[in-house]
């Protein structure tokens, strides 16, 4: 089938901020304005449409990235709101793999926070050109210049705008486009919808014109041609100021910069354009390429060549089962057609396509290039999978997610529960890849892990609402490490004699730690044949299944090298398993001997309190082993930034709210991971030892 519009038409962009900057909120405004929706839903009164689920209702954050398609002169406008806690960095990252561009998110009083920075270096992983809007400019405390400042020193975006506020805070009452030098009002009787233009007023004419002229000037930078004639006149016309700053907004050299307040019902629509306007359609982007053979197999991003898919996002729908997300890079597909999942080496049969509006969908005949959409059908496939023609097989780049933090452990809460509390968890960890179960042999638990105490949290509720399921889980467990600090060598002979062919191993190794991060490496010098190249991998495997429970305390073994120096076999009584015992008890063995430490997980921590509990604060932080490296005022709260132990931060969020009289708030994210002093790793060590005899 033919698409039914121009993909020059079509804008893949997502909104992507620090936690409280307003996503949602913009995004309940740009569904209004664009006439997806007739009344306009707030997150405080739990009616916002892009956060559909009870959770996010309830607690009035986004929890799931959420997608819709809307309108805007005679564009379609794919539009993903993603969550800003930390916890859920997971729903970002897969949407920045498969949008084409990207509005940056500020609060003109909170500036560039902790998450601001991450989702921005998550976004410059991808090459996503971004627009930035600066919101929340009717609160106390909004300053347009300093948030700006801030984009341009800590983000090193060459931030430029193309819209001023006219006054800040309660004054604020519009703005100024710099492209066409006109002032624009909101009437507030018609929920801003609709707005008048007229001259610019006296008194800010010349912050407008000084501002339009760095406009120019960042403009005339990008082309030599235009960069002439601006020397020569001074300025520029509006239709070559326009394809200019979309070339390098495309080009990633610029970055826009728009203001307004989405809870006031100003500014969205100049947002509106300059999506439009600046951020690229899908062919405008480069071509896709094969991760595998990059030179050879490539996918231009039009329907003329075979069909290329990445599947982003998994959801467990209770009526139509599962639902795929994907993005159509090259080529279409209709439903019911054939799909090769080249990932995994499967055909798969699209059965139905839906277009989404948050959890509602829109089923059509066909996906074309630049689509963004839902499938049914597609049983075997996973995130990050490649679907493409069954003819033309290509292998996209898969999404690469960060390993849980933090585990507890899961029990059903009846017998009733245990045969549905297993396919629940398998459903929610095919919907989210930085959530994972496992099951532990030695204490008989399900353990899940995710990236942080909300995140599990959430993981719990849903179990009991989508499934049905009724489940205790233990307090949070802190993913601890070993790792050795000195360099050892030593001998293992395995040797076991049965009356019949007998056992025998002999292998040299020396343990050595590697620097922070490497994680394991196995090096083989065994010359001479000594041990048979073909035994070689049963000593590796040995080791690597030592280093998964580490001889100090039980934890895995990271950063360490293992050299295999010297040996002997049996001509007869060698094999595999004797050499994958020999591997793994002679690490055992040495392990200890390397003065091991444990290691736990490090997180960055930002607190933002009242000044009249700043003493309180520090202190709370100072007590639970946290270090604090900096602090800066922000109007009368405190910035405080610092690193706090993941086991330590367990419970911080009701201790701040009894300190700040619920004012404080505080945002986490994993940092690194770090040696725990010797008294609290032993006591560690020690009640791990104490269960040993639990778990048989």
């Amino acid at each position: 089938m033919t698409r039914t519009l121009d993909i020059s038409k079509v804008r893949n962009i997502g909104i992507m901020a620090h936690i409280d900057a307003g996503k949602t909120t913009v995004s309940e405004r740009i569904l209004y304005y664009a006439g997806r929706t007739h009344k306009v839903g707030e997150v405080h009164e739990g009616t916002a449409t892009m956060d559909w689920m009870p959770q996010e209702r309830e607690r009035g954050i986004t929890i799931t990235a959420a997608a819709t398609t809307v309108e805007w002169k005679e564009h379609r406008i794919t539009l993903i709101d993603t969550p800003g806690h930390v916890d859920f960095t997971m729903e970002v990252e897969r949407s920045l793999r498969v949008l084409d561009g990207a509005i940056a998110l500020f609060c003109a009083v909170g500036g560039v926070q902790p998450q601001s920075e991450k989702v921005w270096r998550q976004s410059e992983k991808y090459s996503v050109p971004k627009i930035a809007f600066i919101n929340k400019m009717d609160r106390v405390g909004a300053d347009f210049y300093r948030v700006l400042e801030e984009i341009q020193d800590e983000l090193g975006a060459n931030a430029v705008p193309v819209v001023i506020p006219i006054g800040a805070g309660e004054d604020f009452c519009g703005i100024i486009d710099l492209v066409t030098m006109r002032a624009i009002y909101y009437r507030d009787e018609t929920l801003g919808r609709e707005y008048y233009e007229t001259d610019i007023p006296a008194d800010h004419l010349a912050t407008a014109q000084r501002w339009r002229a760095n406009l120019i000037e960042k403009c005339a930078e990008q082309d030599d041609e235009l960069l002439v004639r601006y020397l020569d006149t001074g300025d520029l016309p509006e239709p070559d100021l326009q394809r200019i700053l979309r070339r390098a907004t495309i080009a990633r050299r610029v970055v826009p910069v728009y203001c307004g307040s989405a809870f006031r019902n100003k500014g969205i629509q100049r947002l509106l354009d300059g999506v439009v306007r600046c951020l690229p359609a899908p062919n405008e982007i480069p071509p896709i390429v094969c991760a595998r053979e990059p030179e050879f197999n490539r996918r231009n991003p039009t329907d003329d060549d075979p069909f290329a898919a990445l599947a982003f996002k998994i959801v467990a729908d209770r009526h139509m089962g599962k639902l795929t997300y994907i993005r159509v890079y090259s080529g279409s597909i209709q439903s019911g057609a054939t799909v090769l999942n080249s990932t995994r080496e499967t055909p798969q049969r699209v059965a139905r396509i839906f277009r989404m509006h948050a959890n509602r969908t829109e089923p059509i005949e066909s996906a074309h290039c630049g689509d963004i959409v839902a499938v049914v059908g597609l049983m075997e496939t996973r995130t990050g999978d490649t679907l493409c023609h069954p003819d033309h097989p290509i292998h996209l780049e898969p999404i690469e997610f960060p390993a849980p933090v933090i585990s507890v452990s899961i029990a059903p809460a009846s017998s009733a529960d245990s045969e549905r509390l297993g396919e629940a968890l398998h459903r929610l960890a095919e919907e989210d890849p930085t959530f994972t179960v496992t099951y532990d042999d030695e204490t008989r638990e399900t353990i899940i892990s995710g990236m942080g105490e909300l995140h599990l949290e959430i993981i719990t509720d849903r179990l009991r609402r989508e499934f049905n399921v009724a489940a205790t889980i233990s307090p949070p467990e802190v993913a601890y490490r070993e790792t050795g600090t000195v360099p050892v060598e030593g001998a293992f002979k395995h040797v076991k004699q049965t009356g019949g062919r007998g056992q025998y191993a002999h292998v040299v190794l020396r343990l050595e730690p590697t620097d922070p991060g490497v994680g394991f490496e196995f090096v083989n010098q065994i010359t001479g044949g000594r041990i048979p190249a073909a035994y070689i991998p049963a000593v590796e495997k040995g080791v690597i299944a030592a280093m998964r429970a580490g001889p100090y305390a039980g934890y895995p073994v990271v950063d360490m090298r293992v050299v295999l120096l010297d040996g002997s076999y049996h001509e007869v009584d060698s094999s595999d398993y004797a050499f994958q015992e020999a591997g793994r008890a002679a690490f055992v063995e040495l392990f200890p001997k390397t003065e091991p430490e444990l290691l736990e997980p490090i997180m960055s921590i930002q607190v933002e309190t009242p000044e009249e509990f700043l003493g309180a604060v520090t202190g709370s932080i100072c007590s639970r082993r946290g270090r604090i490296e900096s602090m800066e005022a922000r109007g009368d709260f405190r910035i405080i930034e610092g690193v706090i132990p993941l086991a330590e931060s367990f419970g911080y969020a009701s201790v701040l709210r009894t300190l700040t009289q619920g004012r404080g708030t505080f945002t986490l994210h994993f940092e690194r991971y770090e040696a725990v002093p010797l008294p609290i790793a032993e006591e560690i060590a020690r009640r791990r030892r104490e269960q040993q005899p639990r778990r048989h």
